[in-house]
C-alpha cells in the first residue's frame, strides 16, 4: 500500500562516499521513486539542484514540521 501525503519527504545525509554533490549532516529533499526504492536507492535533490539516485544507506529519513519544510523549499 502506497502512502499518499501532501507532506514532503526529507532525509539526513550520513554518508557521502564518492558523491561530491552530497554533504554529511545536511537535510535533502526526497522525491518519490518506487522503482529506485525497490533497488535500495533514494531519489535525492542534491547540491547541484538536480535529482539523482543515491544509496538509501547514505540517509536517514526524517519527519519535519510544516514550517521547516517550507523553509527548506528552493524557490525556482
Amino acid at each position: 500500500m502506497v502512502k499518499k501525503s501532501k507532506e514532503k519527504s526529507f532525509a539526513l545525509c550520513i554518508e557521502n562516499r564518492e558523491c561530491e554533490d552530497l554533504e554529511k549532516r545536511k537535510i535533502y529533499r526526497v522525491l518519490p521513486d518506487d522503482d529506485a526504492a525497490k533497488e535500495g536507492y533514494l531519489r535525492i535533490v542534491d547540491e547541484s539542484g538536480e535529482d539523482y539516485l543515491y544509496p538509501e544507506s547514505y540517509f536517514i529519513l526524517i519527519e519535519l514540521p510544516r514550517e521547516a519544510q517550507d523553509a527548506l523549499q528552493v524557490v525556482s
